[in-house]
């Protein structure tokens, strides 16, 4: 018999971190919860670190997952917010890593694919995606939406490696 497992999604970023827990027993995948962790924008940059991943380990020590996904970082051209957003996914994966979850990570392109079938799909066609996959998730924000998306893209990983 077959336990469920949840796994723990997370769309970082310095503003505003996306977080998704969804439950996977077999090709079913259910929402648990999400949610935003943000923290105050006029925060020295390391207590907003520090925010991001104490809230992380809320997250994890409340919902008890079994592994963690992060979006990788896209580079942009300012160099500047790309590391920076470096920093915050760095807390991101930190945090699972601490409390022993297997930590994956997957590229927006295919974490878009995973989900709405096209590497170039927008935010409305997460969300619309998200809507439709987990229903009882409600109306998420972007950023608990493509935190989700990333929970899922690790759930069809999953499914596809054991398959192969």
């Amino acid at each position: 018999m077959m336990n469920a497992i949840r796994i723990l999604g997370l769309d970082p970023g310095l503003r505003r971190t996306g977080w998704g827990v969804v439950s996977v027993l077999g090709s079913r995948v259910t929402h648990v919860a999400h949610g935003v962790i943000a923290p105050d924008e006029k925060a020295a940059f390391s207590d907003r670190l520090l925010h991001l991943f104490e809230g992380i380990c809320a997250v994890i020590e409340q919902h008890k997952p079994d592994e963690a996904a992060v979006e990788e970082t896209f580079v942009n051209t300012n160099a500047q917010s790309t590391l920076k957003l470096g920093h915050a996914r760095a807390a991101a994966m930190i945090a699972p890593a601490r409390a022993g979850l297997l930590v994956a990570e997957y590229s927006n392109a295919m974490v878009k694919k995973a989900v709405v079938g096209t590497g170039g799909a927008d935010k409305a066609q997460i969300a619309f995606m998200i809507a439709r996959l987990l229903p009882t998730a409600g109306s998420p924000t972007a950023d608990a939406a493509d935190a989700l998306a990333v929970a899922i893209a690790h759930a069809h990983a999953r499914t596809a490696r054991r398959v192969a």
